[in-house]
């Protein structure tokens, strides 16, 4: 894990006369699970829009696999591997579960006019093994049985799990987690966990908002915490545990 994955280097942004992040730094390093923790306000899920390139900084750099994103639109910045989920989980609802699985399968043949008129056959095989992916995922999952159900028939913890099946269809290196326990039963927690686990051991690199400290102080190598939009410690997680600094942003910042 020395290498790094995703580097973030003085990334400011502002609304109006707000800094909602405000010169903000932080690593990730090849094959981690690193946490990203900060009272309400703090900044975390606009840090999160901006590596995505969902918004543009005002100003700062984000390299990602030793390339830069700064041009990049946020379709492409998924297509190199760094894809991410939201808080609330964004899954299309009047679509099967495993339609909502197909349509992230990247660089699809079938999108293109001129290919489904001349390689009908390669297009039918990638759309096969498309689905036996999916499948596959699905099953990791737990949402086999759900495969042919609509999306918006399922649990908040259950979309969570399809946003984040979603996510490993396009074979990412990096996945940004927004809040994955959030409104989620104990027991799906756990087994979001040890998923989370599991892929991480299969090459997969993690970056997770999370205000569940359990989840973040059992999951994480490293953890980096923003105040005010701004850093404000970082270390590894007992470290965290007794930073004074750490405690008193949550003890005395902003209300939920």
């Amino acid at each position: 894990m020395d290498e790094s994955l995703l580097l973030v280097t003085g990334l400011s942004k502002s609304f109006g006369g707000i800094k909602a992040v405000n010169n903000a730094s932080i690593e990730v390093k090849t094959n981690s699970i690193t946490g990203l923790i900060g009272p309400n306000g703090a900044g975390k899920t606009t840090l999160f829009n901006l590596i995505s390139r969902f918004i543009e900084p005002d100003r700062g750099q984000v390299t990602f696999a030793g390339k830069s994103l700064d041009q990049l639109q946020s379709h492409q910045v998924s297509r190199s591997g760094c894809v991410r989920t939201f808080q609330v989980a964004k899954v299309l609802s009047r679509l099967s579960v495993m339609e909502n699985m197909l349509l992230a399968a990247p660089k699809q043949l079938g999108e293109d006019f001129l290919q489904v008129w001349f390689k009908r056959d390669e297009i039918r095989r990638q759309e096969r093994e498309n689905r036996e992916q999916a499948m596959r995922i699905l099953e990791d999952i737990g949402l086999a049985s759900k495969v042919n159900d609509y999306a918006g028939v399922l649990s908040g913890g259950q979309r969570k799990l399809l946003e984040i099946g979603r996510a490993l269809m396009s074979s990412p290196k990096l996945i940004l987690l927004d809040e994955p326990a959030a409104g989620v039963n104990p027991t799906l927690i756990a087994q979001i966990c040890e998923h989370i686990i599991r892929w991480n051991r299969q090459g997969i690199s993690f970056l997770i908002v999370e205000h569940n400290m359990d989840v973040i102080m059992s999951l994480c190598d490293y953890v980096w915490v923003m105040a005010e939009g701004t850093n404000l410690a970082d270390g590894k997680p007992a470290e965290i545990q007794n930073n004074s600094k750490v405690l008193e942003a949550y003890l005395g910042g902003p209300d939920e």
